[in-house]
C-alpha cells in the first residue's frame, strides 16, 4: 500500500475516535515501517499546573492509540484490533509547551495477536520520553467490515 493511502486510512480511523478528536491527536507519518502520531501541547492536558508538564494519561492515550493504529501498517485490510496488554516505561517528563510524538511499529504478526513497540518523544527520537510495548488481538476482517458498515449508517 502506498504511504499516501496508508496515511489516509490512519486519518479516517483517527477521525472516528472521540478521544483523539478531543486531544487533537493527528497523523504525522505512516509507512510499512510504522506510524507516527502527534499530540499537540495544550493547557487541557497539563498534569501539574505549576510546571506545565503533560499528564501521563495523555501520553498513555497517545501511545495506546499509536500502537493500535500501527496495525494498519502491516495488515492488508482493515481489522479491529483491541488492546490486550500495554506497558509503558516513562524515562522523563515531557517538556512543557512542546508537542509529543508517538512512534510505533509492529514487530510480529500472528493469526491472532499483533506485537508492537514504540517510543514517545518531543524533539529527538534518540531521547525518548517513554518506551512502550503492546499486544493487540486480531478480530478479523469481517468484524471490521461490520463495524465500518454500522459507522457509515449512523
Amino acid at each position: 500500500m502506498s504511504e499516501t493511502l496508508l496515511l489516509e486510512r490512519v486519518e479516517r480511523f483517527l477521525a472516528v475516535l472521540r478521544h483523539c478528536q478531543v486531544l487533537g491527536i493527528s497523523a504525522h507519518a505512516a509507512d510499512a515501517k510504522g506510524l507516527t502520531l502527534r499530540l499537540p501541547y495544550s493547557e487541557a492536558i497539563v498534569g501539574n499546573p505549576e510546571t506545565g508538564v503533560i499528564h501521563g494519561g495523555a501520553i498513555t492515550t497517545l501511545m495506546d492509540t499509536t500502537c493500535g493504529i500501527s496495525t494498519l501498517c502491516v495488515l492488508p485490510e482493515f481489522e479491529i484490533c483491541p488492546t490486550l496488554d500495554l506497558r509503558i516505561d516513562y524515562m522523563h517528563p515531557a517538556e512543557p509547551h512542546k508537542d509529543v510524538f508517538g512512534f510505533a511499529e509492529c514487530y510480529r504478526v500472528t493469526p491472532n495477536i499483533i506485537f508492537t513497540r514504540g517510543i514517545a518523544y518531543q524533539d529527538d527520537p534518540e531521547q525518548p520520553i517513554a518506551h512502550v510495548v503492546g499486544t493487540f488481538m486480531r478480530l478479523g476482517k469481517s468484524v471490521g467490515a461490520r463495524t465500518a458498515e454500522k459507522g457509515a449508517g449512523a
